[in-house]
């Protein structure tokens, strides 16, 4: 059989995808407040991790488990895609490197994990095992050497194209049809961003005979998801093919494409975020940002996950890999229009790497694979070994409070608090809220749009929980943009993480 795979990994559009999300950590919802700070939280790793662990000699995982990828629920079932490795012998057509097919796993808990024979790619002499087979040519579109992500459109018109993908194909410069831009060193090779449409997640069909980049520069894409009228598409960068917005030379940062259609992609590129070490002057040494991002979408903003790399203090030791000593773990991010990210907290660590001698230590690689399950938010990550042997690197799971990955509390003793959302439209309000006292409930009120309240709607929160309705007196006034007032008193001890808009 002929091999022709990719890997990848899903963004899954919002089950409710007309509710709008507030976060605590998300100034530019929750702009205006008086007496109040912001608190990030650190996600708890599970005893059981890592949960998901590379195979054994022979299978297409064979030391390499790693979650360049995705997973989501679906029904009572969580999918997951993941990255094997596979060292083959070059051959004429084929891309250079190591291949890392796109394997599957699946679970009931999203703890103890399956790895299925899909029957669908000969590898070893025989179809049993969890790899799924990407059909393209030329023959190294489905080669995937590096990071996939998937959307998930269960509403798209053609079944046969509900699940897209895009990952990098490190294809040879003769194959690349469409040409390619001079910017940059003359490689033997090139990231190319290759997308590909698929019924099930299981059996994907290129779109296309060339990389969405061709006639550009390289790109080693990330992330893909749909946000307002266009398909997006993250991924990492640095010079030369990158550079600061004055022309200076840069780390790894993250850029961004976009599609109207999913099929014809811009060559120009919005400058999506570096770290702010990274735009210093002069620039913090050794800082960078790795693999652009791992993304959650949540209808009205993209939340994620963003590798925080830092350069080894010395360089390797001789016959060390080049990265050996880079250590790496995971930040918050939002963005509110799709292209532009932010750190809430720059330097908060939201999952941090293993101590020394821990399985996750040294560094740690986001995905796209966020679940709210029940009251927690679970969230996948893997391991990589830095030192470049590529081993020993598996796929753990980390939980906070459901949307818990910050809250809005009283910074000041003694004095009362409040903060005033954007203007929205709504029929239900919910509050993600904990820390409320019989002494001490939660006023909230409704405002309009020059911030004059509403008679009538005003309610007393005082009950704990991740969605605790509004009651109000009566109905929301329809086709009107109204605000929220949440009023802290002074003895207050309550936290709010988050506030769900349902329209």
């Amino acid at each position: 059989m002929k091999l022709t795979l990719c890997i990848l990994s899903v963004l899954m559009l919002p089950l409710h995808a007309a509710e709008q999300v507030f976060f605590a950590f998300d100034d530019h919802n929750i702009a205006w407040q008086h007496n109040m700070k912001l608190t990030l939280e650190t996600a708890q790793k599970h005893p059981q991790n890592p949960v998901l662990r590379s195979g054994p000699p022979g299978s297409p995982d064979y030391g390499h488990a790693i979650l360049y990828g995705t997973v989501l629920k679906q029904g009572d079932t969580f999918r997951m895609w993941y990255l094997g490795m596979h060292e083959p012998k070059i051959a004429k057509g084929q891309a250079p490197g190591w291949w890392r097919p796109m394997c599957y796993a699946e679970s009931k808990d999203g703890v103890t994990w399956t790895k299925p024979d899909l029957g669908l790619v000969e590898f070893n002499g025989n179809t049993k095992n969890n790899i799924c087979r990407i059909e393209g040519e030329p023959y190294s579109m489905t080669r995937v050497n590096d990071f996939l992500s998937v959307l998930y459109e269960p509403d798209e018109p053609d079944a046969a194209k509900r699940y897209k993908c895009a990952y990098i194909a490190h294809m040879p410069f003769e194959e690349v049809k469409g040409g390619r831009s001079k910017i940059g060193p003359n490689e033997k090779r090139w990231g190319s961003f290759v997308t590909a449409t698929s019924a099930d997640g299981l059996k994907w069909n290129c779109v296309g005979d060339r990389p969405a980049n061709a006639g550009g520069e390289r790109f080693e894409v990330s992330s893909l998801y749909r946000f307002g009228d266009f398909y997006y598409a993250t991924g990492q960068l640095l010079s030369p093919w990158s550079w600061r917005p004055d022309g200076s030379d840069i780390g790894r940062d993250m850029l961004a494409y976009r599609s109207p259609d999913f099929v014809s992609w811009s060559k120009a590129k919005a400058f999506s975020y570096a770290r702010p070490g990274q735009l210093a002057d002069p620039p913090v040494k050794g800082q960078q940002m790795h693999m652009g991002a791992g993304l959650w979408n949540r209808s009205n903003v993209m939340v994620g996950l963003h590798g925080m790399w830092q350069d080894a203090e010395q360089a390797p030791p001789k016959g060390q890999s080049w990265n050996y000593g880079v250590r790496v773990d995971l930040g918050l991010m939002i963005s509110n229009d799709g292209v532009h990210f932010r750190e809430p907290v720059p330097g908060f660590t939201v999952i941090p790497r293993g101590k020394e001698g821990e399985w996750d230590d040294v560094a740690i690689l986001q995905g796209h694979a966020f679940v709210n399950e029940g009251d927690k938010t679970m969230i996948w990550y893997s391991h990589w070994n830095t030192g470049g042997d590529l081993e020993h690197m598996d796929i753990g799971l980390a939980t906070l409070r459901r949307d818990g990955f910050g809250s809005l509390s009283r910074k000041v003793a003694e004095e009362e608090g409040h903060f005033i959302t954007n203007a929205f439209n709504a029929k239900e309000i919910f509050l993600n809220v904990d820390g409320i006292t019989p002494e001490t409930p939660l006023t909230v009120q409704l405002l309009d749009h020059l911030d004059h309240p509403l008679d009538g709607y005003e309610v007393k929160v005082t009950t704990n929980g991740v969605r605790v309705p509004l009651t109000w007196s009566k109905p929301l006034p329809a086709g009107k943009k109204i605000a929220l007032r949440v009023n802290f008193a002074a003895s207050s001890t309550a936290k709010v993480y988050t506030i769900y808009l349902n329209d």
